[in-house]
């Protein structure tokens, strides 16, 4: 049985298409799997053996805390509240919950070791891709509507309106642009674990909560402070899973022949 290295279909031995071509999606095993391999290649190099970057010299790290100390920075001059700031910090939760649901629908092969779906282990399917992209995006977006709705209730002061809103818009769109771009191609030369790439995006949450729960937003200038630190170490610890998940090769598959 031969299981296509594109869309995951198991090929019937009774199947009319030809033996070179994938029954499901109509692409050739041989010339997809070349494509993947030249993507490997072009950037294995990139990540480190171990699977974890070496942390002060890896530019997306200190990009991470660039765009985070930006963000303080801009705060600070504008005498935001701390509201204010969480409003931003919003804002580049939903740009990275946008940004995994694509990378999630554009996997073109990944694992599925120790994710269930309604406590039933699932196979690397399409369907699977479907309903764990959509899940999350329907369950990442109601943790931050309902962050959204504390903001605007919390939020007496009014919005962070000008330009320190706008840079600080940009500097995160930016960043997770590029991240995304990298990361989607990055996806494509391994077989990265869709429950671990489903996962990791709520440690931009972790902040927040511990933020509401220890009532930092009544500490003024010190509640910036922490928040703006705890936000830091999540991106950061973000990163370093990430590379962890990215170090999983992909194996080598029946059509490679």
């Amino acid at each position: 049985m031969t299981t296509c290295p594109k869309c995951g279909h198991n090929r019937a031995l009774d199947s009319e298409a030809p033996a070179w071509q994938c029954p499901a999606c109509g692409i050739a095993y041989h010339k997809y799997q070349a494509y993947l391999d030249k993507t490997r290649q072009s950037f294995a190099p990139r990540l480190k053996e171990e699977g974890l970057p070496v942390l002060p010299r890896d530019p997306s790290v200190w990009s991470l805390v660039l765009v985070n100390a930006v963000a303080l920075v801009v705060a600070f001059v504008g005498g935001w509240s701390l509201i204010d700031l969480m409003a931003v910090y919003w804002v580049q939760s939903v740009l990275i919950g946008v940004s995994y649901f694509f990378r999630m629908m554009n996997l073109e092969r990944f694992s599925t070791e120790n994710f269930k779906i309604n406590n039933r282990s699932v196979d690397p399917t399409p369907e699977t891709k479907r309903k764990t992209a959509f899940f999350f995006l329907f369950h990442f977006g109601f943790f931050h509507f309902g962050y959204l709705i504390f903001i605007f209730a919390e939020n007496t002061g009014g919005s962070p309106l000008g330009p320190g809103l706008l840079i600080c818009t940009v500097a995160f769109a930016i960043n997770h642009f590029f991240s995304y771009r990298y990361h989607r191609e990055v996806d494509a030369s391994g077989t990265p674990n869709i429950g671990t790439l489903m996962f990791t995006p709520y440690l931009r949450v972790v902040p927040m909560h511990l933020t509401i729960v220890f009532g930092a937003v009544a500490l003024g200038t010190t509640g910036i402070l922490v928040f703006g630190i705890l936000k830091m170490v999540a991106d950061v610890a973000m990163h370093v899973a990430e590379h962890r998940m990215l170090s999983r090769r992909a194996t080598r598959h029946p059509a490679e022949g």
